[in-house]
């Protein structure tokens, strides 16, 4: 495996980000006007040079290997650097992107992931960012390679002697219950009592806000009928809004699920609250999006208003 900066070969580099960019060796030989033994030559040299297959070879599809993909993202990136480069030379003006790599839980809500990168859209520079969606787990060991800025997640993330991360409090909010507006008519006049034997729509048990759910239902003595287990919340809010039940919605995302799903509240649950982090390898912010999603943060980003039309 190359260990050395100097052993790595940026043209065998940049015949497969060719290949992988135009969709084929074939395509990327008549860019560059090259046979397509050539090039294939090359790539296999890059390969063995990484000591890693890039393409798996079994079908006739170029299909890049997890390798590859990493490999390909990092050419990317040193590319288009290189294109900047030969614009300045030029005397053409940068318009280099600010990146900003995301780490993204699977069980996180899709509109709360939204709502916390919503302050960086507006970011005074050019930025793109970048969103990557897996099992915790898998992304804080991306985070300890680098692989990612920071990690949006609704739980700390503990730090030891293997792991040193620091999670940044970004804020908390409320949870709301809500349902179709035949479904909560029934049940709003004996919320939360009326959840008992109602339908109810949950999320995945390793999530946060199911752990929270669960811990309030055995409190309060009420058993809903539950009807799905759903671990996409975009997923949850579409069979809700069908009306297969009840479901729980973060409060700092309620006035956009009202307004995309025609929903109604039954009830509210502010003795509940989800906490939301930032988890980064770095005890100080640097990442200046980052920066600014806990700015944000800090000036109430996930403070919500209750609308009179939703009040119970």
């Amino acid at each position: 495996m190359t260990e050395k900066l100097q052993d790595l070969n940026f043209l065998h580099l940049f015949y497969f980000w060719m290949a992988v960019r135009h969709g084929g060796i074939t395509a990327a030989g008549e860019r560059l006007h090259l046979t397509q033994p050539t090039i294939s030559t090359q790539i296999r040299k890059l390969e063995k040079s990484l000591g890693h297959d890039l393409f798996n070879r079994d079908g006739r599809e170029l299909e890049m290997t997890e390798v590859g993909k990493t490999v390909f993202e990092y050419a990317d990136d040193m590319f288009a650097v290189g294109r900047e480069m030969l614009g300045a030379l030029r005397g053409v003006p940068s318009q280099r992107s600010l990146r900003l790599h995301v780490g993204v839980p699977m069980v996180m809500p899709k509109l709360m992931t939204y709502r916390l990168l919503e302050p960086v859209l507006q970011f005074p520079q050019p930025l793109q960012i970048v969103c990557h969606e897996a099992p915790l787990d898998d992304l804080v060991a991306d985070l300890m390679r680098h692989q990612h800025d920071v990690i949006l997640s609704d739980t700390p993330v503990p730090s030891n002697k293997r792991v040193r991360t620091y999670s940044h409090p970004l804020g908390s909010c409320g949870i709301a219950i809500c349902a179709t507006r035949e479904l909560a008519a029934q049940l709003q006049p004996r919320f939360p009592h009326s959840l008992d034997g109602a339908p109810m729509l949950l999320p995945a048990a390793n999530t946060e806000l199911r752990r929270l759910l669960d811990g309030w239902l055995d409190d309060s003595s009420l058993t809903p009928r539950i009807t799905a287990e759903l671990n996409d919340s975009a997923l949850l809010q579409v069979f809700g809004a069908g009306g297969a039940g009840v479901f729980p919605v973060p409060a700092a995302v309620l006035p956009e699920v009202q307004r995309q799903f025609d929903v109604e509240v039954v009830g509210h649950l502010d003795n509940l609250q989800l906490h939301f982090y930032a988890v980064t390898l770095q005890r100080k912010l640097t990442h200046p999006a980052v920066v600014a999603i806990s700015q944000a943060a800090q000036e109430g980003l996930l403070s919500m208003t209750t609308p009179a039309a939703a009040a119970v």
